[in-house]
């Protein structure tokens, strides 16, 4: 093939590879050194004009310089002409148009209410214990003075994995895994999930989430345990709620009794919501039985203390107004924008 043939060959292969491109810059540079790059095209067109004769190298000369310009001439138009592109898609834009919004996540009601019940007993030296959520029976029954066969179990209805291996029902086995491998004196709270096998409705789900707390330590009296609960009510539902201590049974404390705070939707005065009474229950609390410190090592006539136990989602309801609890565990975003 003449010299001739080749530049009209290369200068077809160009003009089609021209035909084919996009307005990405990163090709033209491609197209750029296969054509004009030192081991390009056109370079190996000139090594050839050494084959030519005297008198028909001035023309091929002028013929391969021709492609030359004429293949750098139309790279640089392709280079400008994309550039123009991107420039017109930056001016069709109109910048004084506001932006699209941006969702923000929130933090969930049930985490803010328990970091706030956290933050109210850090207040009061307590500290912070976790235990398993998954736990053997001793831990979450018997060590807690409810032994087989105890009508206090009716009152739970129990997740069990195998005859000894249950989800635990509340965050009190926290409690005994904390005596078994610390001394007292003890201050702790334990929050947590908890698991019940009870049908899902307005005010009850099979999964929520408790604070129990636990306080150990020589001559510890009721009078404390009011004290405690007084400060803590106050703290969640503002300084001029009231309090009041009713009489009741739990089998891991003696004296026991349930708390409550006055109604905070009708101040006392009685509403649909606190059934006429103006009070709301809001936790159980109690003395510790000298049986369960039989059940970790601790001497009942050297310690005593106090415990109690609530429901955050109870709180979060009374807190913040809401009706159904399974609004919690929705996921619906316009519920959890709210807060």
């Amino acid at each position: 093939m003449s010299i001739t043939d080749q530049i009209q060959k290369v200068r077809s292969e160009f003009s089609s590879d021209l035909e084919k491109l996009s307005s990405d810059n990163s090709v033209l540079d491609k197209i750029r050194i296969k054509y004009l790059g030192r081991k390009g095209l056109v370079s190996a067109l000139f090594v050839h004009m050494g084959t030519v004769s005297n008198e028909e190298r001035p023309k091929m000369g002028q013929a391969l310089n021709a492609l030359k310009k004429d293949i750098e001439s139309e790279i640089d138009a392709a280079i400008s002409s994309s550039s123009d592109s991107k420039n017109q898609k930056l001016l069709d834009v109109d910048y004084t148009l506001p932006g699209d919004p941006i969702n923000r996540g929130s933090i969930h009601p049930l985490t803010l209410v328990m970091e706030e019940i956290k933050s109210i007993f850090n207040r009061l030296g307590f500290s912070i214990a976790y235990g398993p959520e998954i736990d053997s029976d001793f831990y979450n029954f018997e060590a807690l003075n409810i032994p087989k066969h105890h009508p206090a179990r009716d009152m739970q209805d129990t997740f069990y994995i195998t005859d000894n291996i249950l989800l635990r029902t509340h965050t009190s086995d926290t409690q005994i895994h904390f005596m078994e491998n610390n001394n007292p004196p003890v201050r702790i709270i334990a929050p947590g999930r908890v698991y019940r096998n009870e049908d899902v409705s307005v005010r009850s789900y099979c999964l929520f989430h408790q604070i129990e707390g636990l306080y150990v330590d020589k001559k510890v009296t009721f009078a404390e345990l009011k004290g405690t609960l007084d400060y803590f009510a106050r703290e969640l539902f503002g300084q001029n709620v009231k309090t009041r201590f009713r009489p009741s049974y739990f089998p891991f404390t003696e004296p026991s009794a349930e708390m409550d705070v006055s109604c905070i939707f009708c101040k006392g005065g009685g509403c649909g919501i606190c059934k006429k009474t103006g009070w709301l229950e809001i936790l159980g609390c109690g003395m510790v039985d000298p049986e369960v410190y039989k059940s970790v090592d601790y001497d009942p006539q050297k310690w005593s203390g106090f415990a109690f136990g609530m429901g955050i989602e109870r709180m979060a309801m009374l807190k913040y107004g809401v009706q159904d609890i399974r609004l919690f565990y929705s996921g619906d975003v316009r519920f959890l924008r709210q807060f």
